[in-house]
């Protein structure tokens, strides 16, 4: 029975090994044979009339990791939607078939190396590291061979590629070219990026995506291997054939007369060897679930048993309870993986600390000032849907986002209240808009603006899965008593990236274009809303007026001029007058104003990833406040 187990085990093993020397042996040709050309193609960066420009990477399905939108999107840091329109798939939540061919969409631009390797033409696509990644595996076999493993060297100088950190961020560089625009013979409006196949040649590349043979050998020559980068130059994205239902597996073969009674033989045996473990294994695992569920119902009746009197002590303030019991049971496993994380509060503590939610004591919304223990808090009262901000709320811990200081459950009422830390100084919001202007100097403006960030990069970057806040706006920012900024109100965030959904929430005047238009939920919506609080810290201005102006479409008209002493001129014209009271530099303010220009892209894929907007916004406030005596007149100097 052993060797027979043994024996069976071994067939799925065999194949998986089989599976992935495969992948090794044509991967590792691949990059064998383009190591004249492996570290990338080189740009000028001399004439940038060309980059940026709009690229597609040709990309293809693959099991067992990529055969879903979601994942393939994360790969390339792009939306479902951003695939599923250019590759003419109908649903973005639709599963995908091995080999299902894709259209990438690309920001391709002539990035600065070294001295030694000059400028390359490339896509910058950011990957964490994962168990046993390397250069190597993750450029041929995530990637595909749309780049290289010593390109990758090549443009993260800093990293060992032997001494690689799991959730360490690499630039895979994605290879893109942009179109010549002074070419008069044929307009071309995007490039292709290709891997050539070994069943390719220039007429079948050609035929594929509707190009002409002559144009590929103009861009690429006629020296390209297997396996190597090509740039396909298209008019038009063609329409990309997709299979309307998942494919069956092909048949099985006809034995020949020979064998055939040998073959039957053993088919019959494996049936019956592979039968015999499949109900074993069945019968293993409907054990284990019948297991599972009697030791969740004894854990449930005893949850019941010592929580009743600690909830009726605990949440009533000793008062017998009146709700449904099942329904306080579901209350309670609702939040059972908080509880030995925040302080629980009673309900009569809440009552006492606000005078019975009196409005003397309302901040602002459902939000009231209580004092607990000598302790002041801000008490958030809602209906009982706060279990997706708790969930998300225990992944947080940064000094630039509200703390969560506990919680408690009013089973009467039905109510849930989230009991935070009192932030002293208000929302930014009030600071900006009502009374308290005269006391925000550009100094402090900026040391909010990177506080906000900062606390951006945290959820985006260090959390998994990645958490989008979803209202980010001035109201939502709150001011402690130094005047350092904290992020606030987490009843919007969600969990995950490149989701779409048809129910639109969030606040006019914040909202990133592609989720109103299509609900396209990701990081890039959380830095559009970013940028319009950029804009409100520079010009002092809501991000919509009495009568229904959006601020950042005021600023990207407003902006949209080539002249740098023209835009200087506007921008004083734009500024916060308490700003122009003080003496800063014009090259602060103007790098925080292109900041948030850049952050309202319409193109998600163009916006600036946050963590390139901290750097950005540091390298502001490090020029931000050199004395200078040259007066207004000074094109560099805003003086008092």
């Amino acid at each position: 029975m052993q060797s027979t187990k043994s024996h069976h085990i071994s067939i799925p093993l065999i194949f998986y090994l089989i599976t992935i020397l495969h992948h090794q042996v044509h991967h590792s040709h691949a990059q064998t044979e383009t190591q004249n050309n492996n570290t990338g193609y080189t740009c000028s960066n001399t004439n940038q009339t060309n980059y940026p420009c709009q690229a597609y990477a040709f990309y293809r399905a693959t099991s067992p990791d990529f055969l879903d939108l979601a994942s393939i999107g994360d790969l390339f840091s792009v939306s479902r939607l951003m695939i599923s329109n250019p590759s003419n798939i109908s649903s973005p939540s639709s599963s995908l078939v091995p080999d299902q061919p894709l259209f990438i969409p690309l920001t391709c631009g002539c990035n600065t190396i070294n001295n030694t390797f000059g400028a390359i033409s490339y896509a910058n696509i950011s990957y964490n590291i994962k168990l046993n990644d390397t250069f190597f595996l993750v450029s041929t076999i995530n990637y595909q061979n749309l780049t290289t493993f010593p390109s990758v060297e090549v443009v993260n100088p800093s990293l060992v590629p032997t001494n690689l950190t799991i959730g360490e961020s690499v630039i895979f560089p994605i290879f893109c070219k942009c179109p010549e625009k002074n070419n008069m013979t044929q307009v071309n409006n995007y490039m292709i990026s290709y891997v050539v196949q070994p069943s390719d040649n220039i007429s079948s590349i050609a035929s594929r995506f509707g190009s002409q043979e002559q144009s590929i050998r103009d861009v690429n020559g006629n020296d390209f291997q297997v396996y190597d980068p090509i740039f396909v130059p298209v008019t038009q994205l063609p329409i990309l054939s997709q299979p309307s239902v998942v494919p069956s597996p092909p048949p099985t073969t006809t034995p020949t007369s020979e064998n055939s009674n040998d073959d039957r033989t053993g088919t019959v045996r494996g049936l019956a060897i592979g039968l015999g473990v499949t109900g074993f294994l069945l019968i293993l695992v409907t054990g284990l679930w019948v297991y599972r569920e009697v030791l969740l119902k004894d854990r449930v009746w005893l949850v019941r048993d010592e929580e009743e009197q600690k909830k009726q002590n605990m949440y009533m303030g000793g008062k017998e309870g009146k709700g449904n019991k099942q329904r306080d049971l579901n209350l309670m496993a609702n939040v059972s993986d908080c509880l030995d994380k925040y302080r629980v509060f009673g309900i009569d503590e809440l009552l006492e600390a606000t005078d019975g939610f009196d409005e003397s004591c309302l901040i602002q919304g459902s939000v009231y000032k209580g004092e607990i223990d000598g302790e002041v808090y801000a008490i958030k009262k809602m209906k009982w849907n706060a279990y997706e901000e708790l969930k998300i709320l225990q992944k947080v811990n940064h000094g630039n986002m509200v703390k969560l200081e506990g919680f408690c459950i009013d089973e009467e009422e039905t109510n849930c209240y989230l009991v935070y830390e009192y932030v002293e100084n208000g929302s930014l919001y009030s600071w900006l808009h009502e009374d308290h202007k005269e006391n925000l100097n550009w100094k402090t403006r900026l040391r909010i603006a990177i506080d906000i960030a900062n606390g951006l990069q945290y959820i985006h970057e260090h959390t998994r899965p990645r958490v989008v806040h979803k209202d980010i706006k001035s109201s939502n920012i709150l001011l402690d008593s130094n005047m350092r900024a904290k992020i606030a109100n987490f009843g919007l965030a969600k969990s995950g990236m490149n989701a779409i959904t048809m129910h639109i929430v969030g606040t006019q005047g914040y909202i990133a274009p592609e989720y109103l238009a299509d609900g396209v939920v990701s990081t890039k919506m959380d830095v559009f809303s970013f940028g319009v609080v950029l804009l409100e810290l520079v010009s002092g201005k809501e991000a919509i007026d009495e009568k229904g102006n959006l601020l950042w479409v005021s600023a990207l008209k407003t902006f949209e001029v080539d002249d740098e002493q023209e835009k200087g001129r506007r921008l004083k014209e734009w500024l916060d007058k308490e700003i122009l009271r003080e003496t800063c530099s014009m090259e602060s303010l103007m790098g925080v104003l292109d900041i948030g220009i850049a952050c309202l892209n319409k193109e998600p894929s163009k916006r600036p990833s946050i963590m390139d907007i901290v750097y950005a916004l540091c390298k502001s406030e490090y020029t931000g406040f050199d004395i200078s005596y040259d007066g207004i007149d000074s094109p560099g100097v805003i003086a008092r």
